[in-house]
């Protein structure tokens, strides 16, 4: 992508009512538009940030035997009537509407209800089970607050999966192989060591559940921690029957500000009590589908990262994530021999695959250079006269501002090894 050719600019600053940080730098970097309070549009350099995360997501749903769907927005008042979640007094962040040819239909916040519908016209018999489906959905919540930007957004993109199994020790294996493919994520998103697996309360999907936190600053929630125990605990959970539970006292925890990234849910055999989800096993007796629910925010990931890495010049995005693995500026001062050799070098990383964002304007050096540090890609080469002399390009780490001089010959190489 020529910088030229890019509709989006950067920004000096960000809408005076936008508060949270991880908006404020999105905006200004032009990764995101902001439409109202907790909904904005995705640019071309935010959408593939998202993209980028979601292949990550996608890989290691993939692994542990995810088959991707996508389900609908809309979604029947009557089914969640079933389940009791349908009043508002207990699910609080419907949008619902009326349809011109009569009844009410609510906007997906979650798809717990019409997944299990829909299973019931492919489960019938023990053999065919289990089955693990996800999807990346625009999920939509009537949030009362939405102030944490793309972190709590009233309009966000979810991957979402539900696992049905025959028995509680099938889905407690498959709901303990989700954990692990969570940590895998969160691992090469580089938050890892900073995401705790935590014991939370279940909101409007069940009594208890486990979040995905992790540290950060600014984060909404506060969570309790014995990072050598590896325990972790909700604050809104943390009682006297919780700290028996996990066998913890008080005074072995730390209190850390985090940010949700993450949650599950078990459902047993509930939801499927309650919409007829059975299968017959091999004496022909009805039973009770076994139910998770697994949820990951993908923008609110992209929000995280962030609030969690971004330094006072802007966003510093990893190599996993980053819209582009390398940022080319021309610094030609009007050498048509340096525009020349910033063309090869681009040529050259195309014919190898490799995509970059270059920076062909005719703009100051360092109003090139502000707009790298604030658009956060990991990796930048500079072109200039002096480099040329040195028969080089200036590499940039945005991660570290490690600097050094790669030949023409090695700038291949050199990416390689950043891989």
């Amino acid at each position: 992508m020529r910088q030229s050719h890019l509709f989006t600019k950067t920004r000096k600053s960000a809408p005076k009512d936008e508060v949270a940080k991880n908006a404020q730098l999105l905006i200004r970097a032009g990764y995101i538009h902001k439409e109202m309070a907790g909904v904005y549009a995705y640019l071309p350099l935010g959408l593939r940030v998202v993209e980028n995360i979601k292949k990550i997501v996608r890989e290691e749903m993939n692994k542990i035997g995810g088959q991707e769907i996508i389900m609908t927005a809309l979604q029947r008042k009557e089914l969640w009537e079933k389940t009791k979640r349908w009043s508002d007094d207990v699910v609080d962040v419907w949008f619902k509407s009326t349809l011109k040819a009569g009844g009410e239909v609510g906007f997906g916040w979650s798809h717990e209800e019409p997944i299990a519908e829909m299973m019931k016209n492919y489960i019938s018999s023990f053999r065919d089970l289990p089955i693990f489906v996800y999807q990346f959905q625009t999920k939509l919540r009537n949030e009362l607050r939405a102030k944490s930007g793309i972190m709590r957004g009233r309009e966000f993109v979810m991957k979402d999966m539900y696992s049905f199994c025959l028995t509680e020790t099938d889905h407690t294996k498959f709901y303990n192989q989700t954990i692990e493919a969570y940590k895998r994520v969160y691992e090469r998103l580089g938050i890892g060591d900073d995401t705790f697996v935590t014991f939370a309360s279940g909101g409007a999907f069940t009594q208890f559940s486990h979040e995905f936190q992790t540290v950060v600053e600014t984060g909404e929630d506060t969570i309790y921690i014995n990072r050598e125990k590896g325990i972790a605990v909700n604050e809104e959970v943390l009682n006297d029957e919780t700290l028996k539970s996990l066998n913890i006292t008080r005074d072995e925890l730390e209190g850390v500000k985090t940010a949700e990234v993450g949650n599950i849910f078990n459902f047993g055999t509930q939801k499927s009590e309650e919409l007829g989800l059975r299968y017959k096993n091999d004496k022909g007796e009805e039973i009770p589908v076994w139910m998770g629910s697994y949820g990951i925010g993908i923008t609110r990931l992209m929000g995280l990262l962030v609030e969690k890495f971004a330094d006072t010049k802007g966003i510093v995005w990893s190599k996993e994530v980053s819209p582009y693995p390398v940022h080319l500026i021309s610094i030609s001062n009007g050498n048509t021999d340096v525009v020349k050799e910033s063309e090869r070098i681009y040529e050259l990383l195309l014919e190898n695959g490799i995509e970059a964002l270059y920076d062909d304007r005719d703009v100051r050096a360092g109003e090139k250079f502000a707009d790298s540090d604030l658009i956060g890609i990991p990796t930048r080469f500079i072109v200039s006269e002096k480099t040329m002399a040195q028969g080089a390009v200036e590499a940039v780490s945005r991660v570290d501002g490690v600097t050094s001089l790669v030949p023409e010959s090695g700038i291949i190489e050199y990416l390689g090894r950043k891989e």
